[in-house]
């Protein structure tokens, strides 16, 4: 499929990523034709004349839009997922979900990277990755939707890619608890590093490159979600540090915090397939209110020694 460099983008999704997107590419001379909820209900014809289609929506907003618009999808035109998540009730990615509702011949392309809106609103720079299985079309793409500020690269694991930008958030909100509690440098690294290797467990559980891990939606990612106050997730860490309900931290923060329902999710499949996943599980504790956050801190101090190769 030969894109033209300006592309007609359809782009679902106006929240803090979605309008950050569009301002980044109708820069770079992109037509943007964007919807939010706020508009009301999706019009018909929305992605009628578009080249691409771009998915900025929470993981809750998924399956709605994708019931709605099943019989309206143009032929074989890409969606590109930029959603961060794994769905609690069906277990699945920001694609998987997608896959349920489009015509099998639709390419699905998934973007994900250390990629905090607020500095790309101001014009620093970043990187990010985009994966499919598709080679030719991730690499049409990566040229034209690359730009000044934010330069794309390609991998063809969206599993994996999908799986390390979740996982990514639930340990942002790990770091922020450990922040909170003022605990320090070297908890907060030694956190992030056991971190990564419990997202290694479920990377490559789902099928997933271990290789990914050590990428931007990784690495990269995590680095930049667990050590920023930009960072939703690792501000609500933060909160519930201080002793705020799960939801009063969220109301505070005023927008979508995927890692919460991330980490339920991630229990439950590590419950599905026998998956040592401490970090989660503690913080799910929290979450549920059955341990404070300095108690889950000391039960994952106070765990049986074990390999470093070991989870």
């Amino acid at each position: 499929m030969g894109l033209r460099l300006g592309l007609r983008i359809a782009l679902l999704g106006r929240g803090a990523w979605g309008e950050t997107l569009a301002a980044l590419w109708s820069g770079q001379g992109h037509s943007i034709r964007s919807w939010s909820r706020r508009d009301g209900p999706l019009p018909p014809d929305l992605l009628a004349e578009a080249e691409l289609v771009v998915a900025a929506v929470s993981m809750a907003g998924i399956e709605p839009i994708g019931l709605q618009l099943a019989g309206h999808w143009p032929d074989a035109i890409p969606l590109l997922s930029c959603s961060k998540g794994i769905d609690l009730d069906r277990l699945a990615t920001p694609t998987q979900l997608w896959r349920r509702h489009l015509p099998p011949q639709v390419p699905l392309l998934v973007l994900s990277g250390p990629n905090l809106a607020t500095e790309l609103r101001r014009g620093l720079p970043a990187a990010s990755v985009l994966s499919s299985d598709r080679a030719d079309l991730a690499a049409d793409l990566q040229l034209r939707l690359s730009g000044p500020s934010l330069r794309l690269y390609t991998n063809d694991d969206p599993v994996g890619t999908e799986v390390a930008g979740a996982l990514k958030n639930v340990m942002a909100v790990a770091a922020g608890i450990s922040d909170g509690l003022s605990l320090g440098a070297n908890a907060r690294a030694s956190l992030l590093c056991r971190g990564l290797a419990e997202i290694g467990v479920v990377l490559e559980g789902l099928g997933g490159r271990c290789s990914t891990l050590y990428g931007l939606a990784g690495l990269g990612d995590l680095l930049a979600t667990a050590t920023s106050e930009l960072s939703r997730n690792y501000r609500f860490g933060l909160f519930l540090a201080e002793g705020l309900e799960p939801a009063e931290a969220e109301r505070r923060i005023g927008a979508t915090v995927e890692g919460p329902r991330t980490a339920r999710a991630a229990v439950g499949l590590a419950q599905r397939h026998g998956w040592s996943l401490p970090i989660c599980a503690q913080v799910v504790r929290v979450l549920q209110g059955s341990a404070l956050p300095r108690e889950a801190v000391q039960a994952l101090m106070e765990r049986d020694l074990r390999s470093e190769r070991q989870p």
